[in-house]
């Protein structure tokens, strides 16, 4: 291009945008040049001065060109990287939003090869925090996937709430528009919402809603938050008429009143035998302290106030006179457990699963273990009948196919597991009944079966559903469950209807786990879609929408004072949310991998979490609920839940946990490496370093 041409191009380019002055400053120093060039005869080489050529060539494009948009974006990438470490972190949030909006505003204009050249140019840089939702959008390949698409439509209406202090704020806005990047800054006024604050950065672990990409706006979130939620206790539950008669007092202060007669004999030897002083000495300080822990742990729990009563919104089934007082045994000798009172540990592995374990679970007594596997069977291992068996007896743990209860294995021994056979597709879920006398088990086959642990035969199949279900669990007080699906949405059942009670939609992508709230008034739902809500089961409302997770929900858990909620999803993030006010009132971080499962105390004291990492760990649930302090409150620092206790297992993910009602902690995995053959009980008591110390060949 020669020096005439260029001079034309810029005249009509300032023309066409009715930039006067610049074009009369244009002509005037064009002419100097001219007269400079008459004297001198010294020409201006527009090749040799590459920041020229580079602009006149940016001016010489259409404004809605590829080229543009490949071009702003890479410079906006090279400055967030290139900036300050102190504020990188949230320069570098603004990147992903504008990355998206670019790659679907070069589809919407019809570019498809461009769009798939940026697409495939700046991918690397948001797949490890974005993978799914880049799978996605790679699917977006013509201006009508856009709107057919409800994820890129979703994604298209709704803004993106950035977190950025001032500061950053007013460096991206100057870089914009020193830079020129007209397209960005669109793009920013369009899609983008900053939620400036003063002071310092946040880092980016304190504060896991600094991007938040969601489906519904976070008005329209806010505005379901509002609604008013029952988060209380059943009125008349076992609980409260043990706390009335002074059932859990009781016992408290008899351990107490032993502890000080024992410390009075201990004093009464003393005084007689001088020789057994020392030992003596030890055992009081030992008593002493024991005692000491049990009123800490008493007083942690008159800290917490004590949780509203309600009245059930279904109608529940009345429970046998022998079971009840089965149930009250079990909580007038619940352990309590707090932060220096850990809970003791049994661990059931698969063993030679073959990777075709897909689910498992455990009854509320640990009786009972059941495995969902590829194959579309379900099995249940009866751990009173593996420990009456010979010390030589092998379990197979997947290469059996008889229906038989009772199979002679290869050294004459009796196999005793229930192979229940039904499903035409894999078994992705299995509960039990708080009773342990049925089984549910959701498959890929798109149906629900109730089985009986007692017959040992298929009473119901509930369709309904009409694609894979993810999960299904039993209410709290039974006769209840509810499935979560592909298709989703999640649905209410009871067992002697076969159709749903309550269908509940909203989610945007597949609902993956679902879970009850100790009053049976409400269902949490986890989703791909990033988002937890909580559903009214009476009305079949979204009463609660909660945001924060960067990644599919995989587990959800309800504590038992109905206060609070914990999520965990794919990245290894757990969330503990407020019920009330829906918001996330903890992050923890600490897993690497997926988190499986999770699991609340009795008392709510603790949570326990189970991940693909092959760890279990045990969180302070009571003090990182206390209200923060001032002095934290400034700094900006959000209350973290404290980690007590990280327990390793033996090469095995874990992938369920649950509490007993006494308050021990049941967990269960497959092996992923060791090549045993046998269906092995890993046991840890107190607070060991690991998982499985002893192995016990059942």
């Amino acid at each position: 291009m020669d020096e005439e041409a260029v001079v034309k191009f810029v005249e009509t380019y300032l023309k066409k945008k009715g930039f006067k002055q610049a074009e009369l400053a244009f002509h005037e120093e064009i002419q100097q040049q001219q007269q400079q060039q008459n004297n001198s005869n010294n020409a201006i080489n527009i090749h040799s001065d590459p920041d020229l050529s580079t602009l006149l060539h940016s001016l010489s494009q259409p404004e809605d060109s590829p080229a543009r948009y490949q071009e702003e974006y890479s410079k906006l990438r090279t400055w967030a990287y290139s900036s300050l470490d102190l504020y990188k972190h949230e320069l570098l949030r603004v990147l992903y939003p504008v990355f998206v909006h670019c790659y679907m505003d070069i589809v919407a204009k019809g570019h498809i090869q461009h769009a798939r050249n940026f697409f495939n140019s700046f991918r690397e840089d948001h797949e490890m925090m974005h993978s799914r939702d880049l799978q996605k959008l790679e699917g977006v390949l013509s201006p009508s996937h856009l709107e057919e698409m409800e994820f890129a439509h979703t994604l298209r209406q709704s803004k993106v709430n950035i977190k950025i202090c001032q500061y950053s704020d007013e460096l991206m806005m100057q870089y914009l528009r020193k830079s020129k990047s007209t397209i960005i800054l669109g793009i920013v006024n369009e899609h983008i919402n900053f939620q400036v604050s003063p002071g310092q950065p946040i880092s980016i672990s304190d504060d896991p809603d600094a991007v938040t990409l969601i489906g519904s706006s976070q008005d329209a979130a806010n505005q379901i938050n509002k609604k008013e939620i029952h988060w209380g206790l059943l009125e008349d539950s076992l609980e409260e008429r043990l706390e009335k008669t002074g059932g859990f007092l009781s016992d408290s202060e008899k351990t107490e009143g032993e502890t000080k007669e024992g410390d009075v004999d201990e004093n009464k030897k003393r005084s007689m035998d001088g020789g057994k002083q020392g030992a003596s000495i030890k055992k009081s300080k030992k008593d002493k302290a024991a005692s000491a822990t049990a009123k800490a742990v008493r007083l942690e729990a008159n800290t917490v106030p004590a949780a509203p009563r309600v009245k059930p919104e279904l109608p529940l089934p009345v429970m046998p006179a022998e079971v009840e007082q089965s149930i009250l045994e079990d909580l007038r000798n619940r352990v309590q457990l707090s932060s220096t009172t850990l809970p003791s540990v049994s661990f059931y592995t698969f063993i030679n699963t073959h990777n075709g374990l897909n689910c498992s679970s455990i009854s509320h007594d640990g009786s009972l273990v059941a495995g969902g596997f590829s194959d579309s069977s379900l099995k249940v291992w009866d751990m009173a009948k593996l420990g009456q068996q010979a010390g030589n007896s092998v379990l197979q743990g997947e290469n059996d196919t008889a229906p038989s209860e009772h199979l002679l294995g290869p050294n004459s021994g009796k196999r005793s597991y229930t192979l229940f056979r039904g499903h035409s597709g894999p078994v992705h879920s299995a509960t039990f009944s708080p009773l342990g006398d049925f089984i549910l088990s959701s498959s890929a086959d798109t149906t629900v079966r109730l089985w009986s642990t007692e017959l040992n035969a298929n009473l119901v199949c509930y369709k309904g559903h009409n694609y894979p279900v993810w999960d299904v669990q039993f209410s709290p007080v039974g006769h209840y469950f509810a499935s979560a699906s592909h298709d989703r949405t999640a649905r209410i059942w009871s067992m002697d209807r076969i159709q749903p009670l309550r269908i509940m939609a909203g989610h945007l992508s597949d609902v993956d786990c679902v879970q009850w709230h100790v009053n049976c008034n409400y269902i949490a739902t986890g989703s791909s879609d990033k988002t937890v809500r909580l559903w009214d089961v009476q009305s079949g409302e979204c009463v609660r929408i909660f945001i924060g997770h960067r990644s599919m929900i995989l587990s959800l858990a309800m504590s038992p004072d109905g206060r609070y909620m914990a999520s965990g999803d794919e990245d290894g993030t757990i969330m503990m949310w407020d019920l009330s006010s829906g918001r996330c009132i903890s992050p923890m971080m600490g897993h690497h991998s997926c988190v499986w499962s999770l699991a609340f105390s009795c008392e709510s004291s603790l949570l326990a979490s189970g991940s693909a990492d092959c760890t279990v760990k045990l969180w302070d649930v009571t003090t990182s609920t206390k209200p923060a302090k001032t002095e934290e409150n400034k700094s900006g620092n959000t209350h973290r839940l404290r980690l007590l206790k990280t327990l390793p297992t033996k090469s095995t993910p874990v992938s369920t946990l649950r509490f007993s009602r006494r308050n021990l902690l049941f967990a269960a995995g497959a092996l992923s490496r060791r090549p045993l053959k046998a269906f092995e009980a890993d046991a840890c008591r107190g607070t060991g370093d690991t998982l499985s110390p002893c192995i016990c060949r059942l």
